[in-house]
């Protein structure tokens, strides 16, 4: 089967620094007794997290858990502002590989809030990039996941508002929100918070979908650029299939199948995406 592979598959910049970041964690470790943590995964991918807890990474799901002297190392969606300060409170040296554009949509949230405008979030609520952002807010935060939770919102119009997004949410869906909202509230900044690579990386999806049988989406189930890049293709009208490992790619959900794309989230290693391609080429 012919395999049309997306240029923009894999990691991006965030990811990569994070990685760079716990590897030097661990090359520069004084002691065996020393503990390197990460406070949740360090990106969504399991793959990963496998490797880095094989090589002795302990994995934190709480700040309370970091012991004093531990090396705690931020991951690349960053935390909330008051995790951070229990995690240096508490003795944890603390590293921090918060992806930059994500650093950046915290410090502008905060800068454009502090005086009380309420948060407009796009956004997943539960997730650990979208909790922190929240936390930079200087007044009451709204996180919402699209047209119809944005719409049953109670909006006063004379309150003074900003809207932001989740760095890697769909620029598209973005726009329309904007025009929404700026038809209908007095006082409205909109900070421009999503991430140019998910712009690429979700534009290329589509174009790949538009010329294809199927799409296989690889990455962690967990990552939300990933599922947004399947929402993307499947929106195509395509058979899609978002796999976390190679062996979820099986001959008979491609039978009728001549030609398939192959794109991947943000915390997908190259291995797994080189595995993939060959798997779908030998088809």
């Amino acid at each position: 089967m012919e395999v049309i592979r997306a240029g923009t598959a894999g990691f991006c910049m965030g990811v990569s620094l994070a990685l760079q970041k716990l590897e030097a964690a661990l090359r520069e470790r004084t002691a065996d007794t020393e503990r390197i943590c990460t406070l949740g995964p360090i990106i969504h991918n399991p793959q990963v997290q496998e490797e880095y807890a094989a090589k002795g990474v302990a994995r934190l799901d709480d700040p309370e858990q970091a012991r004093p002297g531990d090396v705690v190392v931020i991951r690349a969606h960053g935390v909330t502002r008051q995790t951070e300060e229990r995690l240096r409170a508490g003795g944890a040296r603390v590293l921090d590989a918060t992806c930059p554009k994500v650093k950046k949509a915290q410090l502008a949230i905060a800068r454009a809030t502090a005086y009380g405008a309420v948060l407009l979030l796009f956004g997943e609520a539960d997730h650990p990039e979208v909790r922190g952002l929240v936390s930079y807010a200087g007044g009451p935060a709204h996180v919402f996941g699209g047209m119809e939770e944005l719409t049953a919102l109670p909006l006063p119009v004379d309150r003074p508002y900003v809207l932001a997004s989740q760095t890697t949410q769909d620029r598209a869906l973005f726009g329309t929100i904007e025009a929404y909202l700026l038809e209908r509230l007095r006082k409205l900044t909109v900070l421009a918070t999503i991430c140019d690579a998910t712009r690429e990386r979700q534009e290329e999806a589509r174009n790949i979908a538009s010329r294809v049988d199927a799409m296989v989406v690889v990455g962690g189930r967990e990552s939300g650029n990933t599922r947004r890049l399947a929402d993307v293709a499947r929106a195509a009208g395509i058979p899609t299939y978002h796999v976390e490992r190679v062996d979820e790619l099986q001959a008979d959900l491609f039978a009728q199948n001549r030609r398939a794309g192959l794109t991947a989230g943000a915390s997908t290693p190259k291995s797994l995406i080189d595995a993939a391609e060959e798997r779908l080429a030998s088809l």
